[in-house]
């Protein structure tokens, strides 16, 4: 194909995934996260790794840089980075709710605007904004990760019409339970912010959701999400939005279904449940 793609959070689960398709179906791939000693198994199959860290204005910079210089363009954008932060909105310091929106929206925010240009000035391109089914519901002790969930939704929607006269398409990419190292990092933070605090009860609970879907063999594995990627990849026209993995399309239609107070309740005896 020629193509060239760029993967964001590529060290692990769904980004490494992605970064595996795409090399598969021809891209020249560049894989980016901030440790490229986990990138080893990438770099080995051919793929190019970069250090980027998407809060370093530097290290993007220099990151879409190096690929213009040795490709001449870039095709795909996979905005994978990012992290869930999860806590009592009591207890979660502001300095981490701003990093969680540094990461999970800001810095999709930035790389974007960094390609645009080259995308622009070819009349075509495809952005790819990793989402999570926690764009569409929500969850007690979650309250910044899904805001910013919600607020990369709005923003890809924006930007999808903003694009269109350049020939640029904009995909949400909303993923459900994956089996990855994020809901076990999540659960720990869980844990550490608010699992002695007033709200300890709720903590632990919503730590035991997260952990199972970090071990148990019901969360879908990442490469299902990677092989979505790369169809939204190369489909000549691409869907707006792709579901995919463990509970993510009857979650979304049940919220779309249920009024705020029964998904409320929804929530509350699944996470008890847990427990």
């Amino acid at each position: 194909m020629g193509k060239v793609a760029l993967v964001t959070g590529a060290s692990s689960g769904i980004g490494m995934a992605a970064a595996k398709d795409l090399h598969r179906r021809g891209f020249t791939v560049y894989a980016a996260a901030r440790r490229l000693e986990r990138m080893t198994e990438l770099h080995d199959l051919g793929i190019r790794t970069l250090q980027m860290d998407v809060t370093d204005e530097a290290s993007l910079v220099a990151g879409v840089q190096r690929i213009i210089d040795e490709t001449g363009s870039l095709d795909v954008l996979v905005n994978n980075a990012g992290y869930g932060s999860y806590g009592s909105v009591e207890d979660v310091a502001l300095d981490e709710a701003r990093r969680q929106f540094e990461v999970n929206l800001f810095g999709v925010a930035r790389l974007t605007q960094l390609v645009l240009p080259q995308m622009r000035a070819h009349s075509s391109g495809r952005i790819i904004n990793i989402s999570s089914m926690g764009g569409k519901m929500y969850e007690p002790m979650g309250a910044w990760y899904h805001a910013t969930k919600f607020a990369l939704e709005g923003f890809s929607d924006c930007l999808r019409l903003e694009l269109a006269p350049f020939g640029i398409q904009v995909v949400l990419v909303e993923p459900g339970a994956i089996r990855t190292e994020w809901s076990t990092i999540a659960a720990d933070g869980l844990d550490e912010t608010s699992g002695s605090s007033a709200y300890a009860q709720q903590a632990h609970e919503v730590s035991a959701v997260l952990r199972m879907a970090g071990s148990d063999s019901r969360p879908s594995d990442p490469v299902a999400v990677g092989q979505v990627i790369g169809r939204a990849s190369t489909a000549r026209r691409p869907k707006t939005r792709y579901i995919v993995g463990y509970g993510a399309r009857p979650l979304i239609t049940l919220r779309w279904l249920l009024s705020d107070r029964w998904f409320d309740r929804l929530m509350r005896m699944v996470y008890r449940r847990a427990a």
